[in-house]
């Protein structure tokens, strides 16, 4: 909120820092200053999330706005249960309250105009504040994240005076939304994003594919459950995947399942064995179910616990049911990829597709590849490599046409897959994108009949793929996840490029299979012109693009569209594409009209691979 509407009222929240970030103020007391003004610390400033925020109740004779301001700050608080919080209610509505509904992020804390006095009778006895401000996200009951385009907020809160404790007139309020309204900077200092992981429905047990479903939990402890971070994580793991997701993937874990009773906290014991004490529900499950429930929780809690997760351990009713260390986990991890998928490729400057092998495979000096792609008589200018690297689809430099062929024998020049009738090169096929499934994708951009198309195994006759949430607007780039259940898309419409997420649906099996892709969300809303992007790794972005008015950045965004300021990196000039790949480790790699093609390795800058070539790209 506001520091200077804090100042002129005082502060309703106390600060404390933990005594692991006490201990750091401490060591530079040689260089504390001893004098100087008292300043009120603003809660709604980005800080440290070891910070914590203790709530206050009410003054005694507190005006309303004193209630409404104290309300608010109080909402941004580690208030166990948010008691204190509900002292600013009637006893009715603080009964009723329910603060876990979800969570409205708005810009910059929120502001309250008022008060509003119904009429000059009962102006002594109720009133109401309006909340206002720009509000550029939802979290909802189930923990997930959307971005919005900033919309307007308006919201109210009614007061009435009631009788307190001590028999005095004091003013309440009596009519709240459910939910909390916080800005952006407290929601990022209390919440942390989590991926927690589902298998993509439709595909064999000996083939799984790990589909990573982000949601935002409470640092620390949650106020209304009082579990820690890794425990409230493994909770909205058994509840299920988001109502978003949840077409398009499945659980391993019984309906019903829930932690047992009084679990509050989750940790590995001394030899890195992580138990989960589960409910009755999970008692008779099957052996390679469990396993698989137990690789669900694994690569959940992964990246989430301090200590490191060597094995779990899951527990029903009756004692273990299963358990899985950390190399079994692996065979879950696979997402029907190469070995070692860290080659790169791109076309050179003669139109041919070539080959970097990566360092598992090679000296890392570029090579033809085998087939027609490396050698043949057409000249390429963008390609796309099958994650088993089995197969790569071309399109042709003057965009109309689109090859497949080999990349493990040798091969005559093939008929073209997909051809494009529209007239000008811009708007005709982009570049191709295969998925998890060995599926490839295109779009045909011709403005007569734009169409995104699949060719199943990269064969066959290309099927088209509905989109019905594009709303005249058309896709001219694409990007297939990993897992096969999700695809980007930049979209034109308007004068303006947007990057969208949407949830690939597959109806059927065989020849009468239909595919569509269901409820495109906008991904970097902040964003008014996406020039690029790429998957890089299972639940991140790397996106190319500019803010209104402003110049062009590099950053990772969240498959849920949230962005955080240490996602920007480093600036490079001129960038018309980027490549990353499902191992976050590997480089960053990006086409630039000025250096060629460079690449970002992680805690390094930008440096210059290839002055010649373009349409770099890893595998997928």
């Amino acid at each position: 909120m506001d520091t200077d509407r804090r100042r002129s009222r005082g502060r309703a929240v106390r600060v404390s820092v933990l005594l692991g970030c006490a201990i750091v103020v401490l060591a530079g007391c040689g260089a504390m200053p001893v004098t100087g003004d008292v300043k009120a610390v603003d809660a709604s400033q980005p800080g440290d999330s070891q910070v914590q925020v203790y709530a206050v109740p009410p003054r005694e004779g507190a005006a309303p706005i004193e209630v409404v301001d104290g309300f608010l700050e109080s909402m941004t608080s580690d208030d166990p249960d948010f008691g204190t919080t509900r002292k600013y209610l009637t006893v009715e509505a603080a009964r009723t309250w329910k603060p876990s509904e979800g969570t409205t992020v708005l810009a910059k804390a929120p502001s309250r105009n008022g008060p509003t006095f119904h009429d000059k009778e009962r102006g002594t006895t109720e009133t109401t504040y309006t909340l206002t401000g720009d509000q550029v996200a939802a979290v909802d009951a189930e923990s997930s994240y959307r971005p919005l385009a900033p919309t307007e907020y308006s919201q109210s809160l009614h007061l009435v005076r009631v009788k307190g404790a001590d028999g005095k007139q004091e003013w309440r309020i009596d009519i709240v939304p459910d939910g909390l309204v916080l800005g952006q900077s407290d929601f990022k200092r209390l919440y942390r994003s989590v991926n927690k992981y589902y298998f993509a429905a439709g595909r064999p047990d000996d083939e799984p594919a790990l589909v990573a479903d982000p949601v935002y939990v409470r640092n620390r402890t949650d106020p209304v459950t009082r579990m820690d971070t890794s425990t409230q994580t493994v909770r909205t793991l058994l509840e299920g995947p988001s109502n978003w997701l949840r077409p398009v993937v499945d659980s391993r874990f019984p309906a019903g399942t829930a932690l047992r009773s009084g679990v509050t906290s989750l940790a590995p014991d001394d030899q890195n064995v992580l138990k989960v004490p589960l409910n009755k529900k999970a008692d008779k499950v099957a052996p390679g179910a469990c396993r698989m429930m137990a690789a669900q929780v694994f690569f959940t809690l992964r990246d989430l616990t301090s200590a490191r997760v060597g094995q779990v351990e899951l527990q029903g009713g009756r004692g273990p049911l299963c358990s899985l260390r950390e190399d079994e986990a692996e065979e879950f991890a696979s997402d029907s990829g190469s070995d070692a998928p860290d080659s790169q490729y791109f076309v050179d400057d003669k139109g041919h597709v070539q080959r970097i092998p990566g360092p598992s495979k090679g000296s890392g000096d570029p090579e033809p590849v085998i087939g027609p792609l490396g050698t043949g008589p057409v000249a390429m200018s963008a390609v796309g490599v099958a994650r088993d690297e089995l197969q790569a689809a071309a399109v042709s430099v003057d965009q109309q046409h689109l090859y497949v062929s080999s990349l493990a024998s040798e091969s005559e020049p093939g008929a073209p897959v997909v051809t494009s009738g529209a007239t000008r090169a811009e708007d005709r096929l982009s570049a191709p994108s295969w998925d998890g499934r060995g599926d490839l994708w295109v779009a045909d951009r011709d403005p007569s009949g734009p169409r995104l198309l699949r060719l199943v195994d990269g064969d066959g006759e290309p099927q088209e793929v509905a989109v019905p949430d594009l709303e005249g607007g058309r896709i001219e780039a694409l990007r297939m996840s990993a897992d096969g259940v999700r695809i980007a898309l930049r979209v034109s419409k308007d004068g303006h490029t947007t990057l969208k997420i949407g949830r690939v649906e597959r109806h059927g099996s065989g020849d009468t299979e239909t595919v569509s892709v269901e409820d495109l969300r906008q991904a970097a809303p902040q964003l008014a012109e996406v020039t690029a992007f790429s998957w890089s790794g299972r639940s991140r972005l790397v996106v190319v693009g500019k803010e209104e008015g402003g110049v062009q950045q590099v950053r990772y965004v969240q498959a849920d569209g949230f962005t955080s300021p240490s996602g920007v990196l480093p600036g490079v000039n001129q960038v018309t594409a980027v490549a990353a790949a499902d191992d976050e480790q590997l480089p960053l790699m990006a086409d630039t009209q000025t250096d060629g093609i460079v690449k970002l390795s992680p805690g390094d800058n930008w440096q210059t691979v290839l002055k010649e070539g373009s349409s770099l790209v890893y595998p997928g």
